[in-house]
């Protein structure tokens, strides 16, 4: 693969991640905070964090 497939295949994924929190935020009635942008900095990291992180 060449360098700007792969920058363009990681930017489509990273956006569609972060939509996608940003949705599951929306329809689960709870607040994303900053993981919307974090996904979109670190991809499935930020997922990550969205849904395993737990504030105290």
């Amino acid at each position: 693969m060449d360098l700007a497939g792969f920058l363009a295949a990681t930017l489509v994924a990273h956006i569609g991640f972060a939509v996608f929190i940003t949705a599951h935020a929306a329809l689960t009635d709870t607040d994303a905070g900053n993981w919307p942008y974090i996904t979109l900095a670190l991809g499935l990291a930020g997922v990550a964090g969205y849904f395993f992180y737990d504030e105290l």
